[in-house]
């Protein structure tokens, strides 16, 4: 069951939580795309079930770029959990989004576009298309200002606009806030993973992602879900990082400001369609990005099974 929740316009932002639910709209305009963690029944549609992604109209990424945010001085002093450091999550991240950029597996969102009506599902030659270009990380940042416990969403939302500041503003970045074990917004592990979202700054809207430490939600934000068994580098342990954190870019980049992008009818993303697939066509499994296995769920693709769509993890 999809539903949406709003925020005031103190916040000005719209927010797309993992594996998520969608609904009604406030006197501000401004959804919040909710999303239930891996587990939760009716969570979304298994093995990409439902009607095609449709353009509803608004912009997408037509050149992605990622600007990685470790939010607070824990990133710097360093902390463990599970036997893993810090250092070895952010030289995971790191990896992933250094080298997801001209892969197979984010070339599925190039098939879709900007500038078409509202109910289009296939896009026609001559509009702006979303490219896969490489080397999207564009830059890395420790805020070392003090993070707290329980965060707000508005509080994710400001850091989100601080790191836009310090970066450079990009109308086609999205911001990846990354928050330290034990400091996550209220829902994290017992609602949702991760959430995408949009706020307002001097320069322009902000694309932005709010990643909490997946590793504290274990199971249930994909810890082992690819790699059953921990190896040095972290496949299985930190598989929810490049999971989630896949899932969250793929749609920033057809969905950067919520719920105007590519949608189904019931509300989902590209990467709802297609979340915690164990098993069949679309089964999350390892890619090789930059020499290292990274575990990634499908995204879905209008044009896969001759128009019929359905969850792929290598396009075309």
């Amino acid at each position: 069951m999809r539903r949406t929740l709003h925020i005031g316009l103190a916040v000005l932002a719209t927010s797309a939580l993992l594996v998520a639910t969608a609904g009604t709209s406030s006197a501000a305009g401004n959804a919040i795309h909710q999303a239930k963690i891996n587990g939760a029944h009716g969570a979304h549609h298994k093995g990409g079930g439902g009607t095609l992604l449709a353009s509803h109209g608004g912009s997408i990424e037509r050149t992605p770029v990622v600007f990685i945010d470790y939010w607070g001085p824990q990133w710097t002093a360093g902390f463990s959990t599970g036997g893993y450091t810090s250092a070895q999550a952010q030289t995971y991240v790191q990896g992933f989004f250094g080298n997801v950029g001209g892969s197979p597996w984010a070339n599925s969102t190039t098939q879709y576009c900007e500038g078409v009506a509202s109910g289009t599902t296939t896009c026609p030659s001559g509009t702006t298309f979303v490219t896969n270009p490489a080397g999207e990380l564009a830059g890395v940042w420790n805020d070392k200002s003090l993070v707290p416990t329980k965060i707000s969403s508005s509080a994710i939302a400001a850091e989100a606009v601080a790191a836009a500041a310090h970066f450079g503003y990009n109308a086609n970045a999205d911001y990846m806030i990354f928050t330290p074990t034990g400091h996550s917004t209220s829902g994290f592990k017992t609602t949702y993973c991760a959430y995408h979202s949009s706020t307002s700054s001097a320069s322009g809207p902000v694309s932005f992602a709010n990643m909490p430490y997946q590793p504290d939600a274990g199971a249930a934000c994909g810890m082992n879900f690819v790699n059953a068994n921990n190896n040095a580098f972290g496949n299985g342990y930190f598989d929810g990082f490049s999971i989630v954190g896949g899932h969250e870019f793929a749609e920033t980049v057809t969905d950067p400001f919520p719920n105007t992008g590519w949608l189904d009818g019931s509300g989902a993303e590209n990467g709802d369609k297609c979340a915690w697939i164990s098993s069949g066509q679309g089964a999350a499994q390892n890619v090789s990005l930059g020499g290292n296995a990274y575990a990634v769920q499908s995204l879905w693709s209008n044009a896969f099974n001759s128009g019929a769509g359905g969850c792929v993890v290598a396009y075309p």
